[in-house]
């Protein structure tokens, strides 16, 4: 049976979201909500993931314990996340569990931001962030996030720095978390077995009577500029580089094009930096992708090598990145679109899978797209269309940075 589409706006701006499957044997659902590190002012860095672990801690009816304990007793499965630019919380249940996720997310959106959980759990982040800062890998991606970015909200660490969060004040917390959660600032999406009457009374019932409130964004585009910056740790064996240039934001049709080009570049099998490098046993990694932004775009490389084998393998990449404008194939962009292809039906396949695919696609653009409709742009991309792209977006500006020994 077809699958079937349902939308409705509640008074106090919440929208509400639903893919009904009569086939599925599962209920996804999430409150996903517009706000992430791009949001924040530099002082708050890291409030909106701090803000996330909160909501675990519990509302004025419900303690942490019977957060978890509650998801558990549906056999939920259930977690949370932050980005640059949106926050969500989402669980994966039996149907006959609808009217309890439903009303369990509601309460989890509406924390007490307790002083005593607030001072607890800024431990746990504090530590969180140590934990990063012992990962090359995170050390690299925030330091190119910041370098590529400079001015521009994307450069915001997602996590936020020792300085802003032990600086943090659970008012301030309280404050943003005003601002930025308001049911206009969020979606609630629904996908799998479902009645959407039964979401519709469900979601007025425990969410219509949050006070109207919404927060706009700034998406001006950022001001990029070519750079290099070479980070040392004697503690480290390899070096990794790190680069980023602009692509098509999530708004732009072209991300369907930027997505089946990041795969013929640089998947981690098959491509063209994984038989150029990897193969040949000039990288241990070796990878090109894509990101959409709001209003923005970015390709991205990464490698981690052998210290002395790092200035090689940028060098090849960047020959590839050239190249690729004059000799693509058929073959391999044939090859890239069943890839992606295959990911799409296999998410599609999942009411969870399809309940995160339209929320963010609704965070970003407003519309609903059905799988059907992703899989016949996919189809509809072409040899020229990456040429076009390319042409468009030709790899610069570009900022490079690495980390090693």
């Amino acid at each position: 049976m077809a699958l079937k589409f349902h939308s409705h706006k509640l008074p106090n701006g919440l929208q509400v979201l639903a893919e009904e499957n009569p086939d599925a044997h599962s209920f996804a659902a999430g409150l996903f909500v517009r706000a992430g590190s791009r949001d924040e002012t530099p002082e708050l860095a890291g409030v909106s993931h701090f803000l996330e672990h909160m909501m675990f801690k519990g509302s004025s009816k419900y303690t942490w314990e019977d957060v978890n304990r509650i998801f558990d007793e549906m056999g939920a499965r259930y977690n949370a996340f932050t980005t640059q630019e949106l926050t969500a919380y989402y669980a994966n249940v039996l149907p006959e569990f609808t009217g309890r996720t439903i009303e369990h997310l509601s309460h989890l959106l509406r924390p007490m931001i307790r002083p005593a959980d607030f001072d607890t759990e800024k431990q746990v982040i504090l530590e969180e962030i140590a934990m990063y800062l012992d990962d090359p890998g995170h050390r690299i991606y925030e330091a190119l996030m910041e370098a590529h970015f400079g001015v521009h909200p994307l450069s915001r660490s997602v996590i936020g720095t020792v300085k802003t969060v032990g600086a943090m004040k659970r008012d301030q917390m309280a404050e943003y978390f005003a601002a930025h959660y308001g049911p206009g600032n969020m979606v609630l999406a629904t996908a799998g077995r479902l009645d959407f009457s039964e979401v519709m009374d469900l979601a007025d019932k425990y969410c219509g009577f949050w006070p109207a409130a919404s927060s706009p964004r700034d998406t001006a585009a950022p001001a990029y500029r070519s750079s290099r910056r070479v980070l040392n740790d004697a503690k480290l064996n390899r070096r990794y580089t790190m680069a980023m240039t602009p692509g098509p934001g999530a708004q732009d049709e072209r991300r369907f094009a930027a997505r089946v080009l990041g795969d013929v570049i640089g998947d981690a099998e098959g491509s063209r930096l994984y038989w150029s490098l990897v193969e040949n046993a000039i990288a241990e990694e070796a990878d090109f992708g894509y990101d959409p932004h709001d209003g923005c775009g970015s390709f991205s490389i990464s490698l981690v090598t052998e210290p002395d084998r790092a200035e090689k393998a940028l060098a090849i990449t960047l020959d590839e990145l050239q190249k690729v404008k004059k000799d693509l194939s058929d073959d391999e962009l044939t090859r890239a679109k069943n890839k992606i292809a295959s990911s799409l039906v296999l998410q599609g396949e999942a009411p969870m899978g399809r309940m995160r695919g339209m929320a963010t696609n609704w965070i970003y653009n407003g519309e609903y797209r059905s799988l059907e409709q992703d899989m016949k742009t996919l189809e509809g991309v072409t040899a020229d269309s990456l040429r076009s792209l390319m042409a468009d977006f030709p790899f610069e500006p570009m900022t490079v940075v690495s980390l090693g020994p």
